[in-house]
């Protein structure tokens, strides 16, 4: 008999690992699993087991390619399974091309007389998932908020960080799911970033990997009215919850959508988007709507130096006005002065209200 042994943590059991384990056991007779016990987990992982052990190790000897299953005590990184393994010394101890512990397992299997195997990469059955993957898509949100910006934006982005730089947003109502999506697409209120914290990603990494900057899933994912330093990662200053905005808000579709991305390398003026920036930053430290609307003026001052075209200037009561994102399209966001001038505003065909949103912990 040619005993096969595979070790991991297998916290959540997916296809992938099926297929793994069926590969390793076609490798011999007799097919051990061994798996990394909840202390082992919180030592090394720094996170809790998602089933006790003897739930893990019943569901795992369920499955038909396993035909032992053990628990990896041990405390030595990498090699939680030592001591099971000294004890059963296996013929095959079978890994894959990705394993971290390569020195440390070789090592072990010289002691015992056991082959290490190295299993290739073969055509997944399924599209691969990792168990990260899975505990953000369990703790994906049902729905999320977009975002309205006021004053900063591209101090988000890390090539254009200024040390004494301001971005300040707001999470903004109706949401959005992955059903339901009342806004239009490519709009400038921060949709991919949405997008990915519904699909249980890293709003921010996928944000920076498209080149732009971090301020959309910043902003989605803590919610509030924020003020975030200019840097290359998300560090919030102050938040609140908006509250002074409640009824002051709408947004006007420009009838074109744009792409932020696109938007990027066009000449801009960077020293009057931080003095907006910090204009902003000191309106929502004093909670001061006269400030934040000049802050949103000069934001839109900034556009018009770049070549947008003039918003509409005449709904009654309206303080302050720009092109949400990037710009050249998409949506506009405007300022009233109180919920009646809003309200008016928004019988006018292209407006609609919104309202500040903050998450209820």
């Amino acid at each position: 008999m040619i005993r096969v042994f595979v070790s991991g943590c297998y916290d959540i059991l997916h296809a992938g690992h099926l297929q793994f384990f069926r590969e390793a056991r076609a490798l011999g007779d007799h097919l051990t699993v061994s798996f990394a016990s909840a202390e082992v987990l919180w030592r090394h992982e720094q996170r809790r087991s998602s089933l006790p052990d003897e739930h893990k190790r019943a569901l795992l000897a369920s499955l038909g390619m396993v035909d032992e299953v053990v628990v990896g005590a041990d405390l030595e990184e990498g090699l939680d399974f030592k001591q099971e393994f000294l004890r059963l010394r296996p013929d095959i101890l079978a890994v894959t091309e990705d394993d971290k512990y390569t020195p440390l397992k070789q090592a072990l299997c010289a002691q015992t007389g056991t082959r290490y195997v190295v299993l290739p990469k073969t055509p997944p059955q399924f599209p691969p998932i990792s168990t990260t993957e899975i505990v953000r898509w369990i703790r994906a949100p049902q729905e999320a908020p977009l975002r309205v910006d006021f004053a900063g934006g591209w101090l988000d982005v890390p090539r254009f960080a200024r040390p004494d730089g301001y971005i300040v947003n707001c999470a903004i109502s109706p949401t959005v799911s992955l059903r339901a999506w009342p806004y239009e697409h490519n709009a400038g209120l921060g949709g991919s970033g949405a997008w990915a914290l519904l699909n249980g990603k890293d709003g921010v990494s996928s944000e920076l990997d498209l080149g732009v900057g971090w301020q959309d899933p910043a902003v989605i994912t803590e919610t509030g009215l924020c003020v975030w330093r200019s840097g290359r990662r998300p560090e919030l200053e102050v938040k609140s919850d908006g509250a002074v905005l409640s009824g002051r808000l709408a947004l006007l579709w420009t009838g074109r959508s744009h792409s932020t991305p696109a938007l990027t390398e066009r000449p801009r003026d960077f020293a009057a988007i931080a003095r907006a920036g910090r204009t902003a930053r000191d309106a929502v430290w004093r909670q001061d709507l006269t400030q934040l609307a000049d802050a949103v003026r000069q934001s839109y001052a900034v556009q018009r130096a770049e070549g947008m075209d003039p918003l509409p200037d005449d709904p009654a009561g309206a303080l302050a006005w720009k092109y949400c994102g990037g710009g050249f399209g998409g949506y506009a966001v405007y300022f009233f002065a109180d919920s009646a001038a809003r309200d008016a505003a928004c019988t006018r065909p292209g407006f609609r209200p919104i309202e500040p949103y903050v998450a209820k912990h």
